[in-house]
């Protein structure tokens, strides 16, 4: 169960308290950055091989999910190589009001991933909790087109974990801990995988 950020005051105590909170997180996994390395080495095997990202989460994961999709459709430090694919499913209003309309909003991820991942594509999906019903299903649906499945979560991974080949699960129930670790995570892994791949322009 996810909690909510504890009220605070705003001055030098409160907010040395949240920095030291996030520091706090990201030192506990640097302890331990097993899964980190196995994503980096998962993505640059399937740049390698042809293939591409597909990332989708909601809310703040949804910006996420675009946020580190450009890093490598454009570039993240690396300005003068060649782009890399990368989709976020979250930046298609006319698709995801019309498959939440039709259907309904449980399907918005799955319906992108039938038509848009391909086997041996890696599929990111984002979610704090592990719960969210429409990233789970964007996550089975990603399974059975032969993706490979890599879950960004918190805590024990909720239900998602089940469904991920790789699962990172940030060491925290506190949702914006959670989430920013997960951009620090993946700034690392667009780094590496820029680093192993990247093709002159």
């Amino acid at each position: 169960m996810e909690t909510a950020e504890a009220p605070i005051t705003l001055n030098k105590a409160g907010i040395s308290k949240i920095l030291l909170e996030t520091s706090g997180v990201l030192a506990a996994m640097a302890q331990d950055t097993a899964t980190i390395e196995k994503i980096a080495t998962t993505l640059v095997a399937a740049y390698r091989q042809g293939h591409k990202m597909v990332l989708f989460g909601n809310g703040g994961s949804a910006s996420d999910a675009q946020h580190l999709a450009t890093e490598l459709l454009g570039g993240f430090t690396n300005h003068n190589r060649k782009s890399l694919p990368a989709l976020a499913l979250t930046t298609d209003t006319s698709a995801l009001t019309a498959i939440g309309n039709d259907y309904n909003f449980e399907e918005v991820f799955s319906r992108q991933v039938e038509a848009m991942v391909n086997p041996g594509d890696v599929v990111i999906a984002i979610s704090t909790s592990g719960n969210s019903k429409n990233v789970l299903k964007g996550a089975i649906a990603a399974k059975a087109r032969k993706a490979i499945v890599v879950g960004f979560t918190g805590a024990n991974g909720g239900k998602l974990k089940a469904e991920c080949d790789i699962c990172l699960c940030v060491p925290s129930t506190n949702t914006p801990r959670v989430q920013e670790a997960h951009i620090t995570v993946g700034h690392i892994v667009c780094a590496i995988v820029e680093q192993a791949v990247s093709v002159p322009a």
